[in-house]
């Protein structure tokens, strides 16, 4: 079935999908190319724009969200652990916190890569936005190295920005901190997983959807302020940083934009996420003296 009847892309309900043989070669291989010719119905679509999902599959993506949510909270509730306590961050519950939001985010990796494999018959990752980064005349090394700086020089600025606003209340996620394995968790899942998995969903998948529809200007607005938001519950109470979160998903969706693919934004997000990782390894000498505040 389709679910974008207005995606000239999406699957024709009539008819089976094409085998992989009849992919499109810059899916299949995650080259860039140059936009499609424009045509009397309306201007190009860049290659990066052409995706064959759209509105419906995001709607699918969040109920698929809050289900897997509602399930992994029902199994910490009956192994034991608190309601309070997973609104609360506690340290008690850091642990199971973490692990449960990796084992979520890594579901909805699996969601996305069998969509893409047996639904649309296309390579996941060159599928969903992460082709190769052009480095032009530059050596490829220097290519990818100046995002994974930028971002950690982006991060610092942010740090410094959020010091200045400060905040009237403890934020939520500052619980997590003062423990060492729960925050050693956290920051090591800031550095690994959580960068390709965001960066997947906001950059590859939410944002060509958007852009379509709306233009790419918008999309990198919407999908950086949707990604900020994600991740106000753990901010709440510091508007200041939630603004500076919005400010941080929407350059990442513009480099995102510029290049063409999803590398570039990860690196960045790599990077960006690095610095705090490095901060509190020095504050907590080696994450051996707890408590340490974020």
């Amino acid at each position: 079935m389709s679910f974008d009847d207005n995606n000239p892309l999406a699957p024709d309900p009539q008819e089976p999908p094409e085998p992989s043989s009849h992919i499109d070669p810059a899916l299949a291989e995650g080259a860039i190319l140059s936009p499609e010719p424009a045509t009397p119905h309306g201007p190009a679509v860049p290659i990066d724009l052409r995706v064959p999902w759209g509105w419906g599959n995001l709607v699918l993506l969040v109920l698929m969200y809050f289900i897997l949510m509602f399930l992994l909270v029902l199994g910490l509730i009956a192994y034991g652990v608190k309601l309070t306590d997973l609104q609360n961050l506690t340290p008690e519950s850091g642990p199971a916190l973490i692990l449960t939001q990796v084992v979520l985010s890594l579901g909805i990796l699996a969601y996305l890569a069998a969509e893409q494999r047996f639904y649309y018959r296309v390579p996941f990752w060159s599928g969903i936005g992460w082709h190769s980064l052009e480095s032009g005349a530059v050596p490829r090394s220097f290519a990818y190295s100046r995002y994974l700086l930028g971002g950690f020089l982006f991060s610092l600025a942010i740090q410094l920005l959020s010091a200045s606003v400060g905040t009237k209340s403890k934020l939520p996620m500052e619980g997590l901190f003062h423990d060492q394995r729960t925050a050693f968790m956290l920051l090591l899942m800031a550095v690994t997983i959580a960068p390709v998995v965001e960066e997947t969903i906001f950059r590859g998948y939410i944002y060509p959807v958007v852009a379509r529809s709306f233009g790419v200007g918008a999309s990198i607005v919407g999908t950086g302020t949707l990604f900020g938001m994600m991740h106000a519950p753990q901010l709440w109470g510091g508007w200041g940083q939630i603004a500076l979160l919005i400010v941080v998903g929407i350059v990442f969706t513009y480099v995102r934009s510029k290049t063409g693919t999803v590398v570039a934004s990860y690196l960045m997000h790599v990077g960006y996420n690095t610095f705090p990782l490095i901060v509190y390894a020095f504050a907590s000498h080696g994450f051996q003296r707890f408590p340490v505040g974020p």
